[in-house]
């Protein structure tokens, strides 16, 4: 997992510091509140490369046994396109993005609609559709 500073403006978009956004939730010590802020934690979680908060927040129902990340992958921005629910008060939620990465030299994109759910005050990642 490579490392932030926490006065750093975090990876996932929203002009927050590391420490105040997405930091507390990847240490383990905060969980996100709504299905966005998951969505977005869980972008940050590819940029820094730590596959154990992705399989820690994938639903148990479609979570792989195992995650590698792509190391010739540079992530280099999200886009929340819309979300449905998924606020503080609801169980289940969706959110669209586009996530802009750059591989082998070509700039890509990743579409995506992911549905999450939240089970004992914890959102979780269920699947996605999309494409790249």
């Amino acid at each position: 997992m490579s490392d932030i500073d926490d006065s750093a403006r975090c990876p996932c978009g929203t002009g927050l510091p590391y420490s105040e956004c997405c930091g507390p939730f990847l240490a383990a010590t905060a969980q996100p509140p709504t299905a966005e802020r998951m969505m977005r934690s869980r972008y940050t979680a590819y940029v820094v490369r730590h596959p154990g908060y992705l399989l820690a927040t994938w639903h148990p129902s479609t979570r792989p046994s195992s995650l590698v990340l792509d190391p010739d992958t540079q992530w280099l921005g999200l886009e929340i396109l819309g979300r449905t629910r998924g606020g503080m008060l609801d169980s289940e939620g969706t959110v669209k993005f586009r996530a802009t990465y750059r591989r082998d030299g070509m700039r890509l994109h990743q579409h995506e609609d992911s549905s999450f759910v939240r089970d004992a005050k914890t959102w979780y990642y269920v699947d996605g559709t999309g494409s790249e």
